[in-house]
């Protein structure tokens, strides 16, 4: 996670260290290239960090190297906080003199009467002098700090990873198919979207692309969302309206290709000409009521997708619908979506279900009655979260005794390897899909006591004061 630390520290040494470097600093203690070899440094380190962050799960060895990396990064963003506080004193100064020395109106001149002390101006020379002497000196020590973990870097064998191009974990498939008996909770939501799904009002006659609404389903990895398509997906009322249903497991890259093969029930073509399959695809669905499920949408393009929506809407019958599953608000805007239906948390009751039902499979309800006051406080745990309830449950399903109940409430709960595995690995999805500048606010928040409440502006104050957000893409508090 240390990713977004070090682009910020990379952006600051552009911003900030080149622009005085280029003054007299240059000649102190050979600050420029010092600063030149700490970047290279940081790149070469950067290029490697997807490995590194993915390692560092298993390996405390590694955790403790990126600790110390990102340790002296911040290190040098405070050297670099002293370098840019005394530019700022110096164009202070700067224009302070410059108005002292401005010309004085004739009736005013024997009034002003203006006197430099040379020992003074010495002084301060001096000072200056000494300040940025001890400024070259700290780059350099920290550059020779950052050179070691470098070696380290080498010795730990780190998979090179192109920049913007992540090695996820991998991501799970997903299929129409659901266990009702194994779903609690969601009816609200369920009775909402079937609503959507089936609507056929006036309104959506009122252009072509009503022909095929596209309805979002948007929450945090791990909320239900693919469950909640699998249960509307296999609604009776569902399967009657619709002459046609596919259910697609999208991921990443969205490939639409991959989308229209499936539609079309083709996959065996070996085509690669996107009109081909287009047509293949648009021929399958021609003038049938169709709905279409994109499940675990990521999808930044939007020429992607139009190519794949054009066909769709001149193919399908009025009152065909795309559901889609994301955890992504910007995959609203790409997909022209609306009608979105945001998951909440799941209610403390529903997640207790769920666990019971993990934990206690196939057991007498005796059984379940012995654990029950500890399964509650477990519970609290997930704060919400259904696959960390069915994580939990699945853990604790071959410990009998109240004794191993109770170490692993009062452990460090999430450190458990089932339960890193099942639900740290879908959420490090959504983190490693962030873009550096937002990782490094979004870790900036772990500084804060457990269930601390923030407030929103002060937050991106707090931010800001950081130099996390980018001045130039943000040009207001609004727009973070």
């Amino acid at each position: 996670m240390a990713d977004g630390i070090i682009s910020m520290v990379l952006d600051r040494l552009v911003s900030t260290v080149y622009e005085y470097v280029d003054g007299e600093v240059k000649l102190v203690l050979n600050a420029k290239e010092d600063v030149e070899e700490f970047a290279g440094n940081l790149r070469a380190i950067q290029a490697v960090l997807e490995d590194a962050e993915q390692r560092q799960v298993k390996d405390a060895s590694v955790r403790n190297w990126l600790d110390q990396l990102k340790d002296i990064s911040l290190q040098m963003v405070d050297v670099l906080d002293e370098w840019n506080t005394d530019m700022l004193r110096q164009q202070v100064e700067k224009q302070e003199r410059e108005g002292e020395n401005a010309p004085v109106p004739e009736k005013k001149k024997k009034k002003v009467t203006f006197s430099v002390s040379p020992s003074c101006f010495c002084f301060g020379k001096a000072k200056e002098v000494i300040f940025r002497h001890e400024i070259a000196s700290k780059i350099k020590d920290l550059n020779d700090k950052l050179s070691v973990i470098d070696e380290e870097r080498r010795r730990y064998g780190f998979q090179l990873t192109a920049r913007g191009i992540q090695e996820l974990p991998e991501r799970q498939k997903t299929s129409s198919f659901v266990v009702l008996s194994e779903v609690f909770g969601r009816e609200k939501e369920k009775d909402n979207l079937i609503t959507k799904l089936l609507s056929n009002g006036r309104e959506d006659r009122r252009e072509d692309r009503s022909r095929l609404l596209t309805i979002p389903v948007i929450g945090m990895g791990g909320m239900g969302k693919t469950t909640l398509a699998q249960l509307v997906y296999n609604d009776k009322n569902v399967e009657a309206y619709f002459e046609k249903k596919v259910w697609v497991c999208v991921s990443d890259p969205f490939d639409e290709f991959k989308i229209a093969k499936a539609i079309s029930g083709d996959d065996a073509s070996s085509s690669d000409e996107l009109d081909h399959v287009l047509q293949r695809m648009s021929t399958s669905i021609k003038d049938k009521r169709f709905l279409l499920v994109l499940d675990d949408v990521w999808i930044h393009d939007r020429k992607k997708w139009e190519n794949l929506r054009a066909s769709l809407i001149q193919s399908v019958a009025h009152g065909s619908r795309i559901l889609v599953t994301t955890r992504e608000h910007d995959v609203v805007d790409v997909m022209r979506a609306r009608d979105k239906i945001d998951m909440e948390k799941l209610s403390e009751k529903y997640c207790l279900s769920i666990f019971n039902h993990m934990a206690f499979h196939d057991t007498k309800v005796e059984e379940s009655k012995a654990f029950e006051d500890i399964s509650k406080n477990i519970v609290k745990k997930c704060k919400g979260l259904p696959l960390a309830a069915k994580a939990l449950g699945s853990l604790m399903r071959n410990k009998k005794t109240r004794r191993e109940w109770l170490d692993v409430l009062n452990s460090k709960i999430w450190d458990q390897e089932e339960v890193e595995e099942e639900v740290f690995q879908s959420l490090f999805l959504s983190y490693y899909d962030l873009a550096p500048a937002v990782k490094s606010c979004l870790l900036y928040c772990a500084s804060f006591p457990k269930d601390h409440e923030f407030k929103r502006d002060e937050l991106i104050n707090l931010w800001m004061a950081q130099d996390y957000l980018n001045s130039k893409a943000n040009k207001d508090e609004g727009e973070c």
